[in-house]
C-alpha cells in the first residue's frame, strides 16, 4: 500500500496528497526516502515540476513525461498556477486580509535558511482570515510566487509564524492542557504527547490549464491539523 492518496492521473501528469513528513525529492544525500523515488520504483520515468517542504502536507504534481515537465514548469513560472494554502499561525491578526510584498534571499550564513532581504527575489504572498481562536488564527495563503519557505518567512516576518515552525517560530508544540481548562494527563500516560509537533501547513488547492483544460485539484487537510481545529473550535 502507498504512503499517500492519488488525488488524479492520466497519461501526463499525477497529483498527490503528500503525507507531512515525506520529502517531495531526494535530499542532497539521497539516502532517504522521498515521494518522487516511491513513483519512480512505481512508474518509471517521473519529472519534478514544483515541490513541498518536508513537512508540509497536500497537493503536488508530478509529470510523466518531459512534454509535460516543460509545459507545467513554464505555467509555475509564469504564475499562472493558483496555489492556495491553509495554515494555522500564532496569535490574532491584526488584518481579515492583506498582501505581503518582500524580497526574500537565503541567508548568507546558514544554508536552508530564507530572510527578507532588498538583494532578494520578489515574493507575494495574500493571506485571509479564515478563523479567529485568539491564541492561534487559521489562514488561507495564496503565493503568487513560489520560494522557498515563502509563506513561513513573510507571516514571520509579519510578526505571526506558523505554529510549530522550528526555522521561523519558536518550534514548540502545541499541547492539549494549553487549550483545554483543567487539563489532567490519563493514567497510562507519563507525560502529555503533543497535539501537534510539526509545521501546520497544508497545500490544500492547486489550480492550472493543461492542454486547453482546466484542471482544479483539492487535499483533504490530514488527520493531525483536523483534530487540532476540532479542539480550538470547541473552546472557542
Amino acid at each position: 500500500m502507498l504512503p499517500f492518496n492519488i488525488i488524479f492521473e492520466n497519461d501526463h501528469f499525477i497529483v498527490i496528497n503528500k503525507p507531512a513528513g515525506l520529502l517531495s525529492i531526494p535530499d542532497r544525500e539521497g539516502k532517504e526516502v522521498s515521494l518522487k523515488r516511491l513513483l519512480q520504483e512505481r512508474y518509471g520515468e517521473i519529472f519534478t515540476i514544483h515541490r513541498l517542504d518536508r513537512e508540509t502536507s497536500g497537493v503536488i504534481v508530478f509529470a510523466k513525461n518531459e512534454e509535460t515537465h516543460k509545459i507545467l514548469s513554464k505555467a509555475f513560472e509564469e504564475r499562472s498556477v493558483e496555489k492556495y494554502y491553509i495554515g494555522i499561525v500564532n496569535g490574532k491578526l491584526p488584518e481579515q486580509e492583506a498582501s505581503i510584498i518582500l524580497p526574500i534571499m537565503e541567508h548568507p550564513g546558514k544554508r536552508g535558511v530564507m530572510v527578507v532581504n532588498q538583494k532578494g527575489k520578489p515574493s507575494h504572498t495574500d493571506f485571509k482570515l479564515l478563523e479567529d481562536f485568539g491564541k492561534y488564527s487559521l489562514v488561507e495563503f495564496r503565493i503568487h510566487t513560489g520560494r522557498t519557505h515563502q509563506i513561513r518567512i513573510h507571516m514571520a516576518d509579519y510578526g505571526h509564524p506558523l505554529i510549530c515552525d522550528p526555522v521561523y517560530g519558536d518550534g514548540s508544540p502545541v499541547l492539549l492542557s494549553q487549550i483545554k481548562k483543567n487539563y489532567n494527563l490519563s493514567k497510562n500516560e507519563l507525560e502529555e504527547r503533543p497535539m501537534l509537533a510539526r509545521l501546520a501547513l497544508h497545500s490544500n488547492r492547486l489550480i492550472f490549464d493543461f492542454k486547453g483544460q482546466h484542471y482544479s485539484f483539492e487535499a483533504e487537510m490530514p488527520k493531525d491539523l483536523r483534530a487540532l481545529l476540532n479542539q480550538l473550535r470547541k473552546r472557542k
